[in-house]
């Protein structure tokens, strides 16, 4: 029971602060990879996203008294300061930030449809079925490799304020309480920002669909 308690996020943190450089490796190993995703998501560079998470693990070595484990988990205050990275990068280079090509997973957003069917990602299918359950065929699945696109982009055009909770909450499957301790506000902005953001992504698409068809028609 005690080793258990030893190998999670605040046990692995301990060893890393009395000296035990293999928890910090273990540690970034464990956490790196869903921060590195985040600020690929967030930024759509590869080369600012392997900044970004250097950067994070790098201020964890520094200032690893300023984690409070009363006020959230060790997850949420390293996405907290990737996101405070990002944004310092972002007042310094003054442009907008879209998302790129590359940024990977984006299937986890499609497999998340709303029970309600409020939900802008779809109704894709990740057991090789269709929607109506039968085995997809080659064209279902390059309609969801379009469907993929066209959120991507989506996504990309979002504000920076609903672009993040998309991808903590959507993409990396936070919790409302994890993403609040990340983004350091309540978990009521949370969700309407949340809401906000998926309203938005709705609109796009449909506005995408219905500019698709009247190009089919015009042809």
């Amino acid at each position: 029971m005690t080793e258990a308690i030893e190998l999670n996020d605040e046990g692995l943190l301990r060893r890393m602060i009395a000296g035990d450089e293999s928890a910090f490796t273990l540690l970034y190993r464990r956490r790196s990879p869903a921060i590195h995703r985040f600020a690929m998501h967030m930024s759509g560079d590869a080369a600012v996203a392997e900044d970004v998470t250097q950067e994070t693990f790098m201020t964890l070595i520094r200032d690893t008294g300023r984690f409070d484990p009363a006020r959230g988990s060790l997850s949420g205050f390293l996405f907290g300061i990737a996101r405070n990275h990002l944004r310092k990068r972002w007042e310094r280079d003054r442009r907008l930030v879209a998302l790129g090509e590359d940024t990977g997973d984006m299937e986890d957003l499609l497999s998340q449809a709303s029970a309600s069917g409020g939900s802008p990602y779809g109704k894709h299918a990740g057991n090789g079925r269709n929607g109506h359950g039968a085995l997809a065929t080659p064209r279902d699945e390059f309609d969801s490799l379009e469907t993929i696109g066209r959120v991507r982009q989506a996504v990309s055009t979002l504000p920076g304020t609903y672009r993040e909770v998309v991808v903590l909450c959507d993409l990396q499957e936070m919790s409302y309480e994890e993403a609040a301790s990340a983004l350091g506000c309540p978990v009521g902005t949370v969700r309407s920002r949340l809401h906000r953001a998926r309203a938005i992504l709705i609109e796009k698409l449909r506005d995408g669909q219905t500019a698709r068809r009247a190009s089919a028609v015009g042809k």
